[in-house]
């Protein structure tokens, strides 16, 4: 029987103190030695963990010593890993360009201003922020201050900060499942699609997993001593990762928060007084920031983007909040909003992305529990498993469920989670195997082999591309062989069961890895991207309709692949408006098979639209920047992407006017007449405001629209129309443009 901690002194507060108590208390399991397995295994009921395959120790004990007296090939292993994933999520990376020029323009304008990167504001002025806390700028906008603005300065973050989650995932799995376990799960991670895909790409979502990860691993130790610090650096990891994507951070706080206050092996009342604790320290790490936000006048701040109050608490639980679950939000962009399903994330849309290996976790996670169904109260096992299988249950029923804005890439917030529990899970069922409890384990693996299989098939079969034609196949047979071998592994000779165990784990993980090689392949940009190839039956890579995003070659400008089938659309859903001088923006493209897109981001503009910036020409960008010091914005445009693709390529603060989708109340009409009228802008860009559904629509920015047309001289530059805001027109005088001269003629 193991003696609960409940009976240490309560003076004994400390972690090590506790640790050391409940070390005495428990009594040292008793141990069994497995027919034919030549290593000792735990009894099912002992609190300690199953000896670690292969390693003769048992992952606690192995874990918890020090990096100089792990084995060398647990270090050379480890390396390799971590290496890999490195030189395979660095590989093309430049093909990204500035991958979502919206956080790309808001990290130039904080590489420019300090004011701006603490707001995290779309132009050096600060006018307006981006829609999210500025966490993750940060970090770019840090690294454009050390090498300059280019795509690597900007990207090269994310790709740590992904090697960086593999890292603490790895050391999170192999404290309590081995070594083995630690370096399944980081593989899996590692050849993710999604993961592939976001941790090469700009969206606050890496920094978010990589915070999450690591609140996750931290309260793996927490409750394995019972630790107060622990607790509260898992509240501080929470509340950065809210300043890094808001209440999207935590979905994961009930499954930390009860795991901790039913497991942790100390008394009902030090639990809650951690757990009060952790939650103090989450308020503090993420609240400073708001505080200072809501506190300031907003004419000391730029205004909020998402909002429509100027108020970041109504972003917070509007935009960014409960309108993402109700569907009851502005501004909303995007195919997905409405469409929520119990199966969202087997659909053709959405399985490519992260749904490979989900079955084959939700196996593992189901045996797991069972197996330690009576274990102690405290079992480390069961922790791990409640833990992670809580993280893959409580988000993926939210994304599934939610009826506002979806999109694909959001699922890559799940992928630690799945990894882990296949690493745990895998490596566990297999010390069954070695051990007393045969039929389990053999059981496990067997259908959790088919699962992955059966599933990488279908997601395979729905790719239109001949390529994956015979993987698929590949994938189906020797999957489905190794799933029946896997039930007679105490048959075989020994020496053919590591090439089992080697093809259960190929057919498993060929398909997501073709994905993601296809992800490095090709270029991404956009607002909404997705992994991997083109799906003939749904947006399941870049291109493909509104999933995809044009890659940059050269600039930006124009991209174009060929493969061996191809779909065409619009890379933003919806039709396209008439902007006020007479020029659609509409974005069109094909896009091939491999995920690669052909076609300009614009047609006939220098401006992007609602989902990607466009790149203006030489002669656009010569106008920007002459006298632009004389000009607090060197020019406005509807929609933070039009805005971006000015303001990066010419270097100078462009206005976002009314936010992403300008449907954002900023700046009033009053406001940018006043803003006119003292001279604070040069141009207003009019080309390309219809590049999707709402840009400009009929609020704030319409009426700003209205009025630059109605008394100001147009200018055609290169094909672009702009305003000058410095040449009124007089009652008598009319505009015509000469083609692409960049000249006016008045009658």
């Amino acid at each position: 029987m193991v003696t609960d901690t409940a009976l240490v002194p309560a003076d004994a507060r400390s972690c090590g103190v506790l640790a050391r108590t409940r070390d005495v208390l428990t009594p040292r399991p008793r141990l069994r030695r497995a027919a034919g397995a030549g290593e000792a295994s735990v009894t099912p009921d002992a609190a300690t963990s199953t000896t670690a395959g292969g390693s003769g120790a048992t992952p606690a004990a192995s874990a918890h010593s020090g990096l100089r007296t792990w084995p060398t090939w647990e270090k050379v292993s480890l390396a390799a890993l971590l290496l890999g994933t490195l030189a395979f999520w660095l590989y093309g990376l430049s093909a990204n360009g500035y991958a979502n020029s919206f956080y790309s323009a808001a990290v130039q304008a904080g590489s420019q201003s300090w004011t701006a990167m603490f707001f995290g504001s779309s132009d050096a002025a600060n006018s307006i922020t981006v829609d999210k806390p500025p966490a993750s700028l940060w970090v770019m906008a840090l690294s454009v201050r050390l090498f300059g603005l280019n795509p690597w300065a900007i990207l090269v973050p994310e790709v740590l900060m992904g090697v960086g989650t593999v890292a603490i995932l790895y050391a999170a799995v192999r404290r309590h499942g081995g070594h083995v376990a630690g370096l399944l799960a980081g593989l899996v991670l590692a050849v993710t699609p999604v993961a592939t895909l976001m941790f090469r790409f700009n969206n606050p979502d890496a920094l978010l997993v990589l915070l999450l990860t690591a609140a996750t691993a931290a309260m793996l130790r927490a409750v394995e001593k019972a630790c107060g610090r622990r607790f509260a650096l898992v509240g501080m990891l929470l509340g950065f990762a809210f300043l890094t994507k808001t209440l999207q951070a935590f979905l994961v706080l009930p499954v930390l928060g009860l795991v901790y206050l039913v497991c942790a092996p100390t008394t009902l009342r030090h639990r809650v007084v951690h757990s009060l604790g952790g939650l103090a320290a989450m308020l503090v790490a993420g609240g400073w920031w708001v505080a200072i936000v809501e506190l300031l006048p907003a004419s000391m701040r730029p205004y909020i983007g998402g909002s429509q109050t100027n108020s970041f608490l109504d972003l917070t639980f509007g935009y960014n909040g409960l309108g993402r679950i109700n569907g009851d939000e502005a501004g909303s962009v995007g195919p997905n909003s409405g469409t929520q399903s119990i199966l969202r994330l087997f659909s053709s849309s959405v399985g490519g992305q992260i749904s490979w290996l989900i079955p084959t976790a939700l196996v593992f996670l189901a045996v797991g529990l069972w197996v330690t169904r009576r274990a102690p109260r405290t079992d480390l096992r069961r922790v791990s498993y409640l833990l992670w299988g809580g993280w893959l249950v409580v988000t993926g029923l939210v994304f599934s469920l939610m009826a506002g804005i979806f999109h694909e890439y959001y699922t890559v917030a799940l992928a630690p989670a799945v990894a882990a529990l296949v690493g745990v899970g895998a490596v566990d069922a297999w010390r069954r195997v070695r051990s007393q409890d045969v039929r389990w384990g053999s059981v496990t693996l067997s259908v959790a082999t088919a699962a992955a299989s059966v599933w990488g098939f279908v997601l395979l079969t729905r790719v239109a591309d001949q390529a994956y034609g015979p993987l698929r196949y590949v994938v189906l047979t020797l999957g489905l062989s190794c799933a029946l071998l896997l039930l007679v592994t105490e048959r075989m000779h020994r020496r053919f069961v590591p090439v089992v165990l080697a093809g259960a784990l190929l057919a498993s993980l060929a398909g997501p890895t073709a994905y993601s090689v296809s992800t490095v392949s090709h270029g991404y940009s956009g607002s909404i991207v997705t992994a991997g190839p083109t799906s003939g039956m749904g947006p399941g890579g870049a291109g493909g309709g509104p999933g995809g995003g044009t890659p940059p070659q050269a600039r930006g400008a124009t991209g174009s692949t060929t493969g061996s089938s191809t779909s065409t659309g619009t890379a933003a859903a919806g039709s396209a408006s008439t902007g006020s001088s007479g020029t659609t923006g509409a974005t069109t493209g094909s896009s091939s098979s491999n995920g690669s897109t052909t076609g300009t981001a614009q047609s006939g503009s220098a401006l992007g639209g609602l989902l990607n910036a466009g790149t203006p020409s030489e002669e656009v960008v010569a106008a920007l920047q002459a006298d632009a010091d004389s000009y607090t914005w060197a020019a406005a445009a509807i929609g933070s992407q039009n805005s971006a693709g000015l303001q990066l390529a010419s270097g100078e603060p462009v206005m976002a006017i009314g936010g992403f989708n300008g449907s954002d109340p900023s700046p009033k009409l009053a406001q940018f007449q006043w803003y006119v009228a003292n001279g604070r802008i040069h141009w207003f860009a009019a080309s390309g405001q219809g590049a999707g559904p709402g840009i400009g629509g009929t609020g704030t920015a319409a009426k700003i629209t209205a009025w630059v047309t109605a008394n100001y001289t147009a200018v055609t530059i290169d094909g672009a129309t702009f305003y000058d805001l410095t040449q009124p027109l007089s009652p008598t005088t009319t505009s015509t443009t000469t083609g692409t001269t960049g000249t006016t003629t008045t009658n």
